[in-house]
């Protein structure tokens, strides 16, 4: 594990392997460690960057809002101190907020984007009302409540026993989260605007990674998602939820490889 401090606060980080640099951005609840299986196969050719997005984790709180460009600020500032000119970003859920955030204000950076488990739009005023549930209950302290409801959630149901000390291991990681990391990262996600136009007019590689029984990525929404872009390449995951990358790793490590030897 690495620390870098931006505006006096602690980036927590880990990197491992040479070559290309590839950034790893995990999702609501999770940390860096949920990459940690698949980013070792990726390291025997690539250079792998795996933060801890502010707020989750062992990196810091830094503001009572964490918007996906100020998580993308901080992503920016980790990856000069380690002098990356240019990368290709992988965003798993929330982490795909915070690529999208990060193409749009760093475009020159970008290589090319991986999408994965992740959406393009902005949240309903539904989702909007359930973030809010969310923070209200960890504030009255019940983040272990939000944590148990969740974490089953992001697995296929069919998966769920067949990964359960894992899941077991996430929800005590989770567990160590900064309920005001938490909070500042729900408002964060809350609001974030539609990159629609992003996608639309991105000229670099684009790969969209799906799965078939994700619970929080409907097959439309997804469908809607690939049409933005005539050279998006998308991968659908039979057997997986919402954590491809655990639940079907080969798969996944096929066609990002694939993805990430026609960048370089």
């Amino acid at each position: 594990m690495n620390e870098f401090i931006w505006n006096g606060k602690k980036i927590s980080y880990t990197e491992q392997g040479k070559g290309f640099p590839v950034v790893l951005l995990h999702g609501y609840l999770e940390t860096k460690e949920v990459w940690h299986s698949f980013a070792q196969q990726l390291a025997t050719n690539y250079r792998i960057i795996i933060p801890d997005i502010p707020g989750h984790g062992q990196s810091e709180v830094f503001a009572e809002t964490h918007s996906m460009e100020l998580m993308a600020q901080a992503v920016n500032a980790l990856l000069q101190e380690l002098l990356v000119e240019k990368c290709v970003l992988v965003g798993h859920s929330m982490g795909g907020y915070v690529m999208l955030a990060f193409a749009q204000l760093f475009p020159d950076m970008v290589s090319g984007l991986v999408l994965f488990h992740s959406s393009v739009y902005a949240d309903t005023e539904e989702k909007k009302k359930l973030r809010l549930q969310e923070i209200e209950l960890i504030e009255n302290g019940s983040l272990h409540q939000i944590i148990d409801n969740h974490l089953p959630k992001t697995f296929a149901p069919e998966n769920v026993d067949l990964f359960k000390p894992l899941l077991n291991e996430m929800s005590h990681r989770a567990l160590t989260h900064n309920p005001k990391g938490v909070c500042a990262l729900i408002r964060g996600m809350m609001k974030r605007p539609d990159r629609q136009e992003l996608i639309r007019h991105f000229k670099e590689p684009l790969l969209f990674i799906f799965g078939k029984n994700d619970n929080f990525i409907s097959g439309e929404a997804a469908e809607k998602m690939v049409l933005l872009n005539s050279h998006i390449r998308v991968k659908w995951l039979n057997n997986s939820g919402h954590m491809g990358f655990i639940e079907e790793p080969e798969k996944v490590n096929a066609a990002l490889t694939g993805f990430l030897e026609k960048i370089k």
